[in-house]
C-alpha cells in the first residue's frame, strides 16, 4: 500500500455524525442511503455500503450502536429496511449481530417488503490467490486476497505491522492483477530486502484475522480512514476462508549467559568487557520489552528506535558503557541479522542503517544544539540532550495533509510540532493553528489556549526556565508517568498560576500572550512545580 493510502488517524471515541444530530437522525439517513441502492447495484457495492455503515459504529461505543440500529431498522416498512438488514446480516462482526439483523429481516419482510434480488447471493464469494509481499526483516507485509463473484473479481488488501501484529490499513480494491503487478516489480526492484510469495488462504486468514483483532485489543491504535470503512468486509472475507493455520510459537531467549557468550565468539572485533557486556544485554533487554515473542528479532527500524528512544528514556549509560555501545550495536546488527538468516542484501543494508542511526545520534546535536551553544562538560550535555529531547522527541509531524520536518531549535517551528501532537484539535481550530492564543470561557481553557500553554511548557523545559519545570518533569518521570501525562499536569500547573496582566508587575512570566491577556505568577507557579508529585490533584490515593 503505498503512504497515501495509509494516511492515519486516531481511533475516536465518539460517532461523529450521530453526536451532531441525533442517534434516531443517524439511523435515517442509514436508510434512506439504502433505500437508494438500485435493485440491479452489483453485490461488492451493497457490502462496501454495509462495511461503512459498520465502521461509523465501530468507531463510538462498538456492537451496541449496532442492536439499536438493526432494532430501530426491524420496527420499519420499507425497501431500504431491508436492504439495510440483508446487508447486516452478513457484515455485522459478530454471530450475535447477524442473527439479530436476520431475525429483523425476517420481521420486515412478513409485512410484504421483498427481499432485495441481490440478497442471496451477498457475501457468497470464491476463493482465489493469495499473496505475501514482505520484508526480510519480518518488519511489516502487504497482504493481498483474491475473491470473485462469477467473473468479477476483486482483492482484500491489507498491511500489516508485525510487531504488535496489527493490522492498520485494509481496503478493497477492484483491480487485484494489477495490485498483483505492482507487487511483483516491486519485490523485482529491491529483490533480497523485500519479497513476495503465493501463501495459504489459511494463512492469509490468520494473519489478517488476528491483525484486526489485535486493533480491538490495543487501548489507542492508529489506523487508516480505508481501515474503518473496509473492516466488516474484510471480516466477512475472513469467514469465507478456511480455519487460520496456527501461530508460529514464541521464539524465547533461552540461556542469557549462553546467547552473550555467542555473541562474544561470533564477534571477535569487540572486545569482551564488562561495558560491552552490559550493552549485549541491554540488547536484550530491550526486544524482551517490546517484542517478547521475537525478542532477538533485528531490522533497521527497531535499531533505530532502541538508540533514539529505549536507550535514552530506559537505560543510564556510563561513561565507558556509552563510548562501547556504537560498537556493540554494530556487532549486534551482523550477529542478529546472521542468526536470523538474513539475505546477503538484507543484512548489509541492516549493517548501513545500524552505522546511519549511530551517525544520527550524533546528529542529535545539529538538531538540539543551538547555533553558537557549545558544552564541553559531557554531563551537562547529556542532560541538555535529554531535556530537550523529552520536549521535543520527534522532528518530524504532519499538520492537514502536510508531512513536515521541522527544526527545533526554531521557536516557531517548535510550536508547530507540538501542534502536530494533537491532530484532534486541528479541525476545531481551523485558521487558528496559525495563531492559537490563550483565551479563557467560562473558567476553562480552549483547544487554542491548551496548545499555547503546552507550547509555553515546552519552550520552559527547552531553555530550562524556569528549571523547577524541568525539575518536576524529571520527578514525575522516575515515578514512572509517560511523557504526556506528564506535560498534561505541567499545563494544569501553569494554568492554575494564571493571573491577569499587571501592567508593569516584572514578577510575571509571558506564555506569549500579549499586553493585556494572561500572564503567569512566577512566584505560585514556582511553588506549585515545588510541590507537584506523581499522584494527580483529587487523587483519593
Amino acid at each position: 500500500m503505498s503512504p497515501q493510502s495509509r494516511a492515519r488517524k486516531k481511533k475516536s471515541s465518539g460517532l461523529d455524525q450521530p453526536a451532531e444530530q441525533g442517534m434516531t437522525g443517524f439511523f435515517k439517513d442509514v436508510l434512506n442511503d439504502f433505500g437508494s441502492v438500485p435493485p440491479d447495484v452489483g453485490p461488492l457495492e451493497v457490502e462496501a455500503l454495509g462495511s461503512a455503515v459498520v465502521g461509523e459504529w465501530w468507531e463510538s461505543d462498538g456492537d451496541l450502536v449496532g442492536f439499536e440500529l438493526i432494532d430501530y431498522t426491524g420496527r420499519k416498512t420499507s425497501p431500504g429496511a431491508a436492504a439495510l438488514l440483508a446487508a447486516l446480516r452478513v457484515l455485522a462482526p459478530t454471530g450475535e449481530l447477524r442473527e439479530g439483523a436476520a431475525g429483523a429481516l425476517s420481521s420486515v419482510l412478513g409485512r410484504g417488503i421483498p427481499e432485495p434480488d441481490w440478497a442471496a447471493g451477498l457475501g457468497e464469494v470464491s476463493v482465489g490467490e493469495c499473496w505475501q509481499l514482505g520484508d526480510a526483516y519480518g518488519e511489516s507485509s502487504t497482504l493481498l486476497g483474491t475473491f470473485g463473484y462469477g467473473e468479477e473479481t476483486h482483492g482484500v488488501l491489507a498491511y500489516v505491522e508485525h510487531g504488535d501484529g496489527v493490522v492498520s490499513d485494509v481496503a478493497v480494491v477492484d483491480n487485484p492483477e494489477d495490485v498483483l503487478a505492482g507487487m511483483r516489480d516491486e519485490a523485482a526492484e529491491r529483490d533480497g530486502i523485500i519479497a513476495l510469495r503465493q501463501i495459504t488462504p489459511a494463512r492469509f486468514r490468520r494473519l489478517l484475522d488476528d491483525g484486526l483483532s489485535a486493533v480491538d485489543k490495543l487501548a489507542e491504535v492508529e489506523v487508516s480512514t480505508d481501515f474503518v470503512r473496509y473492516r466488516a468486509l474484510a471480516m466477512a472475507r475472513c469467514r469465507r476462508l478456511p480455519e487460520p493455520e496456527p501461530a508460529p510459537e514464541p521464539e524465547p531467549v533461552g540461556d542469557r549467559d549462553a546467547l552473550v557468550a555467542d555473541f562474544f565468539q561470533q564477534t571477535a572485533e569487540v572486545a569482551d568487557n564488562k561495558a560491552t557486556r552490559h550493552c549485549v544485554h541491554l540488547l536484550i533487554d530491550y526486544g524482551m520489552q517490546t517484542e517478547p515473542h521475537r525478542p532477538l528479532r533485528v531490522s533497521p527500524d527497531r535499531l533505530l528506535y532502541f538508540l533514539e528512544e529505549w536507550v535514552p528514556n530506559e537505560a543510564e549509560l556510563t561513561e565507558e558503557q556509552d563510548e562501547a555501545l556504537p560498537e556493540v550495536v554494530l556487532g549486534w546488527a551482523h550477529w542478529a541479522g546472521t542468526r536470523q538468516g538474513l539475505p546477503e542484501a538484507a543484512l548489509s543494508a541492516l549493517i548501513e542503517a545500524a552505522r546511519d542511526s549511530l551517525e544520527g545520534a550524533d546528529a542529535d546535536l545539529d538538531l538540539y544544539l543551538e547555533a553558537g551553544e557549545e558544552i564541553e562538560d559531557p554531563e551537562e550535555l547529556a542532560e541538555l540532550l535529554d531535556r530537550r529531547r523529552f520536549a521535543v522527541p520527534h522532528t518530524f509531524t504532519e499538520i492537514g495533509d502536510e508531512e513536515l520536518e521541522l527544526e527545533p531549535t526554531d521557536p516557531e517551528q517548535r510550536r508547530l510540532l507540538v501542534i502536530g501532537e494533537h491532530p484532534e484539535y486541528h479541525d476545531a481550530l481551523g485558521d487558528e493553528l496559525g495563531e492559537a492564543a490563550l483565551r479563557v470561557e467560562d473558567g476553562e481553557f480552549d483547544a487554542a489556549a491548551y496548545l499555547a500553554m503546552k507550547v509555553s511548557i515546552v519552550d520552559q523545559l527547552w531553555d530550562d526556565e524556569p528549571p523547577e519545570v524541568w525539575t518536576a518533569a524529571s520527578r514525575l518521570r522516575e515515578q514512572g508517568a509517560e511523557r504526556e501525562d506528564i506535560l498534561d499536569r505541567l499545563v494544569d500547573v501553569l494554568a492554575g498560576a494564571a493571573v491577569q496582566d499587571r501592567d508593569g508587575d516584572e514578577d510575571t512570566a509571558d506564555a506569549g500572550a500579549e499586553e493585556g491577556e494572561l500572564r503567569f505568577d512566577l512566584d505560585e507557579y514556582r511553588q506549585a512545580l515545588a510541590e507537584l508529585d506523581g499522584v494527580p490533584s483529587g487523587s483519593s490515593d
